[in-house]
């Protein structure tokens, strides 16, 4: 069987509805850094996630051709994530996307070298007549943060977020926000096909112990 990051690391990416204190270590994406309201049709956001995935599925498909990568597991690619932040220090704002910085990640899986990055990258972009050097390797430790799952719409997302907050401060940690350490979301759900009060995302927000 492939494998499947969600399934071998639940406690990353199967969090409980309730909100939880987690430290998450240091992983390698893909990652597409962009600006402006995803949600825009034709907006940059949906052309930066096509390249990811462009990216993303010539690694799991290397396995086919001569230049398989040494170590080379077969694998489930992992979901779509995202690193949101407004102009300006803080998190984020909901009601205005047009202001969002965002980076959009999925993971790379552990047998990815810098070569067999180039190369996926380039033949990515052959095939698929893709410009995809915006698509950069992008190493990321994000520490601890208070995290759970949401359940329901995206612009649903700011009780859960109140709800996150609440919490952390009772347990006796602060928000985190730089530019460094920024709210962060899987994607868990294709929006295409799961019903809006079914979609499911975790949500990770940086904290730190003490006031």
């Amino acid at each position: 069987m492939p494998f499947d990051y969600k399934k071998a690391y639940p406690e990353y990416y199967l969090p409980p509805r309730a909100p939880g204190i987690a430290a998450i270590p240091a992983m390698e994406f893909l990652a597409v850094e962009g600006r402006g309201d995803p949600n825009r049709e034709g907006g940059d956001y949906k052309a930066a996630v096509g390249l990811l995935y462009a990216v993303a599925y010539t690694i799991k498909m290397s396995k086919l051709g001569a230049s398989r990568p040494e170590g080379y597991f077969d694998y489930v690619v992992p979901p779509l994530e995202g690193l949101w932040q407004m102009e300006g220090p803080g998190g984020v704002d909901l009601a205005r996307k047009e202001r969002f910085r965002w980076t959009a990640l999925i993971r790379l899986p552990e047998f990815v070298t810098g070569e067999a990055f180039d190369r996926a990258v380039r033949e990515a972009g052959e095939k698929k007549k893709l410009d995809c050097s915006r698509v950069k390797r992008f190493p990321y430790e994000e520490g601890l943060c208070v995290q759970c799952m949401h359940l329901g719409p995206y612009d649903s997302e700011g009780e859960t977020i109140r709800a996150m907050e609440e919490y952390a401060r009772a347990q006796g940690y602060s928000l985190d926000y730089s530019e460094a350490r920024r709210h962060h979301e899987i994607y868990l759900s294709d929006p295409r096909r799961a019903r809006p009060e079914k979609l499911k995302t975790v949500i990770r927000l940086p904290v730190r112990k003490g006031p």
